[in-house]
């Protein structure tokens, strides 16, 4: 229907072109053009504003036959707020006719339609607006006062039809509610200008309040139109960057059947996300919240956009509304409008068909007059109108004047044209030649793209400190109010508080202003309500996505070892520094346990022990030989070697002791010299002693004279000289690349083994090797000598000494190995103490017997009645 109404009236235009008349000043009388809108009120000016408002809210369905014309259109439904609008453009203009500082010696007038938002009726308009009845000027010539732009729409879908049609004539479009992003495409609308922010704002901001308050799930409505669907669109794609998830995506039907209505209450219902996000215009938005309120789906959180967050209809009408939230536009107090709005005269000249039918509407009378009709059709009263009754005395959306935001948009677009015209004014003004002058328009003659370049150059502060300009893509500053729904007193409608702010040109950080603490949720409550598809993750967790379900849908998993989550909803586990580690509840990184085998620990004080045992037992071998020092076993064993090797034992086993506790700069080189230095000495006297049995045997041979070479001088010179030699050794290795404690971090990952590198491991090798040699060389000729007389003969208990030495290091190696940590130590310590033992009991232990319990044998008649078997 509305497509057949758009195509007669662009057939009228063209009509109109083909078949107008030339005008000449030589006429007699301008020949006036039939108005193509009935729905007019208007008043003259030498500058005409011409306004669009949905005064009505519905047509009245008429037949097109096209055998005859169409016939008057008829609308229904008359809208308050609309109408209130349309009386403030007409204040606004009258106070800048008053204003000796803008447009001196111009007076505006002003031509106001009603399109009762009706695309048909808004192309109509438009042709009215660019063929305009004609009158004779002061110079005799017939000419049409001049219309340079319109004021309007409020609708983002009606602005782009109209816009698509006045693009034709460079006619500009300055609207006061229409937000739609699309608006802003140039190429496609040139000359439309707004002071409402667009919605890419709006959508934007919307969504960072969201996750600013916490919901990762949330439910998403527009209605079907461009404003609804292009602001849905914006905002899904900023949910999606800002890694927010919608539950469902809906767009809100025109005219709704109740079947449509059900099914998306029933999506609604089956959601389980608690807060729903609505761009929509009241009047499509109603009957859901209606069909939500029938089926007593009053749990959720409603967030608005800012065509319904303000909307008297909506909020006095539904106190189950009470806690929504939403950007509503800046609001202001302007003063004298009230008093403007109450001193209406329904019959005043010029004659107002509107006004007339608020007033029958509002004091439900009808006036008896024959006057002409507007766009709706008058009921008729019982009552007769006096035209005396009191507006004061009623409270309607009319006369409210406590939330005007639309209409303070609309305030700073009538503005915003008079700037520009008066800076055009100034032009032929301040033009000093007539060069200047020619380039600047008449004011008197102006045709609607001359006022273009001004509207683009508009920048001022208006009376109440916000600045009006427009930027590059015709387009005003993102700022907004954020407001709250909160529950009136007894009686009294939800009240819109405002909880804090959006300011588009602040930096980043500072744009998002909101007052938490004045926030009434949709339950009452303060605290904010909870929409999620998954609890969060507390610390210690990590967020694991269920396949085939959106991002914000998710199990929390417990993060691995060695890695922490210190805050909620962490996707990622972070893996601890390499000296830390998780603690058990995986929140945070301590410090590593640190691990050395310690004096303090059971084990290592049974080592300790152990070694303090050997130094005792040594201790008191040397005892026990020194008391005996000249007895014949005594003496007949070299007492001085025997003294020698308990005095390298006692060492063996004090540097057992150096092994524990925490390595360090000096305890590492101590330990590995130590035990170099003290086996090598060891070893040497045992060597020695196992030498002077061999030549003592071989000195009883007749004319063999070696023994001389194996006195105690060279017996003590062929110790030093095994000694000095692997003493030599061990200063090199202390001198190039001595041992070194370090944090050995790979062997366990929870926890730091402090050991001694070995700094050289060439060296180390060459220590433990001539260790081995001695070893080696000292177990052969202790194993040759073996069967020499027994009572006289070391060298089978040095033999065993030997024996079990080698046994013991040679069973160490894959125990050193296979052993983790601490234990490598306890096994090296182990080890010295074996070895220590082995030799002191095998060599010094029978001895001690013969000296302590059978002294009888302790004779050197006993010793040399021994013969050689």
């Amino acid at each position: 229907m509305q497509l057949l109404q758009v195509t007669t009236l662009l057939l009228m235009l063209l009509l109109l072109i083909l078949l107008c008349p030339e005008h000449s000043a030589s006429e007699i009388e301008c020949e006036r053009w039939a108005d193509l809108d009935s729905g007019v009120f208007q008043k003259e000016g030498q500058i005409i504003l011409a306004g669009y408002f949905p005064i009505h809210s519905q047509d009245v369905p008429q037949e097109l036959s096209f055998e005859s014309a169409p016939g008057k259109t008829r609308c229904k439904g008359f809208n308050l707020r609309s109408f209130r609008w349309s009386q403030a453009m007409i204040y606004f203009i009258e106070e800048i006719n008053r204003n000796p500082n803008l447009l001196p010696n111009i007076t505006l007038g002003y031509r106001l339609y009603d399109h009762c938002w009706m695309v048909a009726q808004s192309v109509r308009s438009s042709l009215s607006v660019v063929s305009q009845s004609l009158k004779r000027n002061s110079t005799g010539a017939c000419s049409s006062p001049p219309i340079p732009l319109i004021i309007g729409d409020p609708s983002s879908s009606l602005s782009m039809g109209i816009s698509r049609l006045l693009n034709l004539f460079k006619v500009p479009l300055v609207s006061y509610f229409a937000s739609c992003a699309c608006l802003s495409d140039k190429k496609k609308f040139p000359y439309f200008f707004r002071t409402i922010p667009s919605d890419a704002y709006q959508a934007s901001a919307l969504a960072r309040l969201v996750k600013h308050l916490g919901w990762t799930w949330i439910g998403a409505m527009g209605g079907d139109d461009a404003y609804g669907r292009t602001a849905l669109e914006i905002f899904l794609a900023e949910v999606t960057r800002l890694g927010l998830c919608t539950s469902f995506q809906a767009i809100i039907p025109k005219v709704p059947t109740q079947q449509q209505l059900e099914k998306l209450v029933k999506i609604i219902k089956d959601s389980t996300a608690r807060v729903l996000v609505a761009f929509s215009l009241e009047e499509d938005i109603q009957p859901v919240i209606e069909e939500m309120i029938r089926q007593n789906v009053t749990d959720r959180q409603w967030v608005a956009s800012e065509a319904w967050v303000t909307s008297t209809l909506i909020s006095s009408g539904y106190p189950n509304l009470s806690g929504t939230i939403g950007f509503a536009i800046r609001r202001a107090d302007i003063p004298g409008l009230k008093k403007f709005l109450q001193n209406l005269q329904p019959l005043a000249e010029p004659y107002n068909p509107s006004a007339r039918e608020f007033w029958e509407i509002q004091f439900q009378c009808s006036f008896n007059k024959d006057l002409p009709l507007g766009m709706g059709d008058l009921e008729h009263y019982n009552r007769t109108c006096t035209g005396q009754e009191r507006i004061e005395d009623t409270d309607t959306i009319y006369n409210d004047v406590s939330q005007l935001r639309v209409t303070y948009n609309l305030h700073k677009a009538v503005y915003a044209v008079a700037h520009a015209l008066h800076n055009l004014l100034m032009c032929q003004k301040e033009g000093g030649s007539s060069d200047k002058q020619q380039q600047c328009p008449d004011i008197y003659n102006l045709q609607p793209w001359q006022v273009i370049p001004y509207l683009k150059k508009v920048n001022f502060t208006n009376e109440f400190g916000d600045s009006v300009y427009f930027d590059e893509f015709g387009n005003a500053a993102g700022s907004y109010d954020i407001v709250n729904w909160h529950k009136g007193a007894e009686g009294r409608p939800l009240e819109i508080v405002k909880i804090g702010r959006f300011d588009s040109y602040l930096p980043t950080e500072q744009q998002l202003v909101l007052y938490e603490e004045n926030i009434v949720w949709h339950d009452g409550s303060k605290t904010v309500p909870v929409s999620v598809c998954s609890a969060s993750c507390l610390p210690g967790y990590r967020k694991a996505t269920r396949k085939g379900q959106p991002l914000c849908c998710y199990d929390c998993v417990p993060c691995a070892e060695g890695s922490i989550s210190n805050s909620i909803d962490q996707s990622e586990c972070t893996s601890c520094p390499e000296d830390l580690w998780s603690n058990p509840q995986r929140n945070s990184c301590v410090e590593k346990q640190i691990e050395f085998l310690s004096y303090t620990e059971g084990f290592g004080m049974a080592l300790a022990a152990t070694a303090i045992v050997g130094v005792v037992a040594t201790s008191s071998v040397a005892v026990i030989f020194l008391r005996h020092r000249d007895t014949p076993l005594v003496r007949a064993n070299n007492s001085e070697l025997s003294f020698l090797l308990l005095l390298s034992l006692t060492f063996c086993f004090l540097c057992a002791l150096t092994f524990l506790g925490q390595p360090s700069r000096w305890a590492c080189p101590l330990r590995r010299t130590a035990f170099g230095l003290t086996f090598a000495l060891c070893l040497s006297c045992l060597l020695s002693k196992t030498l002077v049995v061999l030549m003592a045997f071989r000195a009883t041979l007749p004319g063999d004279n070696t023994a001389r070479w194996f006195r105690p001088p060279q017996q003590r010179m062929g110790v030093f000289l095994c000694w000095a030699l692997q003493c030599a050794i061990c200063v090199a290795w202390l001198t190039t690349a001595p041992p070194y404690p370090v944090k050995n971090n790979w062997l366990y990952r929870d926890r730091i083994i402090l050991e001694c590198h070995l700094g050289s491991v060439a060296l180390f090798c060459c220590v433990l090797g001539y260790i081995g040699c001695l070893a080696v060389f000292c177990f052969i000729l202790a194993f040759l000598a073996r069967k020499l007389p027994g009572n006289f003969n070391e060298a089978k208990f040095i033999t065993f000494s030997m024996l079990i030495f080698c046994a013991v290091w040679i069973a160490y190696i894959p125990a050193y190995v296979s052993s983790p940590g601490k234990f490598t130590v306890a096994v090296e310590i182990f080890a010295i103490l074996a070895s220590s033992f082995g030799v002191l009991l095998c060599i010094f232990a029978p001895k001690c017997y013969i000296i302590i319990f059978m002294p009888e044998k302790n004779t050197k008649k006993y010793l040399m009645s021994q013969k050689v078997r």
